[in-house]
């Protein structure tokens, strides 16, 4: 299980997707299409986890699974459980997307603490799209709205190990591991992206970083 890119080019950070070989067809264009109008209306965002714990695993589970395997789908499905049990609420940050009471994305941001700073950072990882609504503009807007809420905190700076190609589109840039020190050695050091929030001066970050307990493993990085 890794954070990052996996060997296969699937880069997934976090974010599962299926590979897509053929290209899609006039009504499954005009199906999303429609799927977006309707998402546009009828999607809500929420924050925190309490109550939510087992639908969350389970959107976790089953995406990854779809995209990844089921034994990497079980492991991701264990990786959240194990950020919503154990890091602490100060440190922990979750918004989910709804459409209507389906549970249809769901985000992490964690604390990446740089000691030696004076400046706060968080790391998002993982996230998930339910198959279903993936392609459909749902993991953008969810993360933007999470940004733009770690903004009204002051939050500094934030980090995330993806595809480049993906996270670009919401700001994020590749940086280096001496611009901010990633917690654990990089198996893909392409995918280490970061982006300073409104307001914040951008110069690197000082320092070696920790994460969350539950992403302090070698294996997803």
């Amino acid at each position: 299980m890794r954070l990052g890119p996996p060997i296969s080019g699937a880069f997934f950070v976090g974010y599962a997707f299926q590979v897509r070989r053929t290209w899609p067809t006039l009504t499954c264009m005009i199906r999303r299409c429609q799927r977006r109008q309707r998402l546009k209306s009828a999607m809500e965002f929420r924050t925190g986890h309490a109550s939510q714990e087992s639908d969350i695993c389970d959107l976790f589970a089953t995406t990854f699974s779809a995209s990844e395997g089921q034994a990497e789908g079980a492991a991701i499905g264990a990786l959240v459980r194990e950020l919503m049990e154990t890091t602490p609420s100060q440190d922990l940050s979750v918004w989910s997307a709804y459409e209507g009471k389906e549970l249809i994305g769901c985000i992490f941001f964690s604390r990446l603490d740089f000691p030696q700073d004076d400046r706060t950072a968080f790391i998002l990882s993982p996230v998930a799209v339910k198959t279903t609504h993936q392609n459909t503009g749902v993991g953008q807007k969810l993360i933007a709205h999470g940004l733009d809420e770690l903004r009204r905190y002051h939050i500094d700076f934030v980090a995330t190990y993806g595809d480049p190609n993906f996270y670009a589109k919401i700001g994020f840039r590749q940086i280096t591991k001496e611009f901010a020190s990633p917690p654990l050695d990089l198996n893909f050091p392409e995918g280490w992206l970061g982006q300073f929030l409104a307001g914040t001066y951008e110069s690197p970050m000082i320092g070696a970083s920790r994460c969350a307990s539950a992403l302090n493993k070698p294996e997803l990085w």
